[in-house]
């Protein structure tokens, strides 16, 4: 039955997705900016180990495309109570987990298909990693969109208008992307700035990816990303199936 339901909420938010292949494109602008226009700033600098800038770049705005285009999905659900979907929804026997499911595995399939796009510009503009690694970029984007995207949706689900909801994101979103070293690696930066920085969980993903775009799958920073990611997405969708139990009920 939860298969079921997930799969029913699944196709028809991806087939609304589909519709506005614009979006779908869209929303893998920024960081291809940031690839074109930031990534050649690297090039030379020392980031420590015998890496390319884009190893370490690109694994950051695979992440970034991820917490971004996640931590904002709530607003459909803003939307969609105002029109009264959610309710609609809520009053049918499917499952309140399948009604979170089916909205992040899509969320889900539209950012890994993004930084599929994302990864083959960069390999055009000098990116050289092991497939094993790639893919396992891959596997972080989806994790990291299933735990941000329910945590999106619970808020939204607490909130009534886009004005409420636009800055508690954005209060989450930017010290994410500033102490989890998305753009540099954060032992590049002063002692202080380092250590607080091991207090944001994007930084262990953003670590765990880097290491594998070089071919390193065996380190302390995998294992400590691959905890720290499902983790975060065990308690983001038990988290998120309770709101949508039972708000308001």
């Amino acid at each position: 039955m939860l298969l079921h339901d997930t799969a029913l909420i699944y196709g028809r938010y991806l087939r609304q997705s589909l519709r506005s292949r614009f979006a779908l494109l869209f929303g893998v602008l920024m960081p291809l900016l940031y690839l074109l226009f930031f990534g050649p700033l690297l090039t030379g600098l020392p980031l420590g180990g015998p890496v390319s800038s884009w190893q370490v770049l690109v694994p950051g705005l695979l992440l970034q495309l991820g917490l971004f285009g996640a931590s904002y999905a709530g607003f459909t659900i803003i939307i969609e109570k105002s029109q009264g979907v959610v309710e609609r929804m809520r009053v049918t026997p499917v499952s309140r987990l399948a009604l979170l499911l089916g909205r992040v595995l899509r969320d889900a399939t539209v950012f890994v298909f993004q930084a599929v796009l994302l990864v083959l510009a960069a390999v055009a503009t000098g990116l050289r990693a092991p497939l094993g690694g790639v893919l396992i970029g891959f596997g972080f984007v989806a994790l990291l969109t299933v735990s941000l995207g329910s945590l999106s949706y619970a808020a939204a689900m607490k909130v009534d208008t886009p004005q409420e909801f636009g800055p508690l994101i954005n209060a989450m979103t930017m010290p994410s992307m500033l102490l989890s070293g998305l753009m540099l690696p954060m032992a590049l930066a002063p002692a202080w700035l380092d250590v607080l920085s091991h207090f944001m969980p994007f930084r262990y993903l953003v670590d765990a990816v880097r290491d594998a775009y070089v071919g390193s799958y065996t380190t302390a920073h995998m294992l400590y990303g691959a905890l720290v990611a499902v983790g975060i997405a065990v308690l983001a969708v038990t988290v998120g199936t309770r709101v949508f139990r039972t708000a308001g009920a």
